[in-house]
């Protein structure tokens, strides 16, 4: 088991050091809020980002933010008790997430996309309050793709998530240095590191959406042809030919003759 994590460690390093220097996601003198929810994606994205810490050319810092959304049994206490044994600093925040989803949620309506956003603007907010200027979120290559393809079949837009944005508020940069990691990576390296992974305690925690899950099943039988189809795809993202679309405000005309 030690050999199979620290293999999946280099090559999970290895990706976010690409993604890092790819996208220039890290600079000098950066401050950086690393949301942790608990889940294997968040704590493999600190983990790694602190190892890179100690070693890179240039100084930054991290600080990771717990968001507590009052869900009935959320064990906040359980990743506490992992960032001061791994002396990390930190902030942990409690907030009335799970009132405001019971008041505003439409029947049948998803959980997921009303607590992500209102996370989200915790989330800047908290970055904002204890001065960091970057906030890292923990999206692996799986989410990336799985987002490009929802918005194709269901939204009709070619858009997935960017590795680099300016949040809405105009001051946080979110940057994602998972892009280029796996989803199969992440689950037997948190495995291996035995990370005290903790449930959101949400009524769908662990349970992908309907559309999402379709996703995921689409992506594993293609796999079964292609190995690469989910590089292919990611590698799409970064390869667009704008005359090829039908977008009229990204198409040039052809000159006049």
């Amino acid at each position: 088991m030690t050999l199979q994590k620290d293999t999946l460690y280099r090559r999970i390093k290895h990706g976010v050091g690409r993604a890092i220097a790819d996208f220039d996601l890290i600079a000098e003198g950066d401050r950086i809020a690393v949301a942790v929810s608990g889940g294997k994606d968040s704590y493999t994205l600190l983990h790694v980002l602190e190892e890179l810490r100690r070693r890179a050319p240039v100084k930054y810092e991290l600080f990771a933010i717990n968001i507590d959304s009052g869900y009935p049994g959320f064990r906040a206490d359980i990743i506490e008790e992992h960032l001061k044994e791994h002396r990390f600093a930190y902030h942990m925040e409690k907030s009335n997430h799970y009132d405001i989803i019971r008041e505003k949620r439409r029947p049948g309506s998803s959980y997921c996309s009303i607590c992500a956003r209102l996370k989200r603007g915790a989330l800047y907010a908290l970055a904002q309050q204890f001065g960091c200027n970057k906030l890292a979120l923990g999206h692996h290559m799986d989410d990336f793709i799985e987002t490009l393809l929802l918005n194709q079949f269901f939204v009709g837009s070619l858009k997935a998530m960017a590795p680099s944005m300016l949040a809405d508020n105009g001051q946080t940069t979110v940057i994602r240095p998972l892009v280029y990691v796996e989803e199969k990576e992440i689950i037997p390296f948190s495995r291996a590191s035995r990370f005290p992974v903790v449930c959101c305690r949400c009524p769908v925690c662990g349970k992908a959406d309907l559309q999402r899950r379709k996703m995921k099943e689409l992506l594993t039988r293609l796999e079964e042809e292609n190995r690469h189809v989910k590089r292919s795809l990611l590698k799409a993202l970064s390869n667009v030919q704008p005359r090829h679309l039908l977008d009229r405000h990204l198409v040039k005309q052809e000159p006049q003759v």
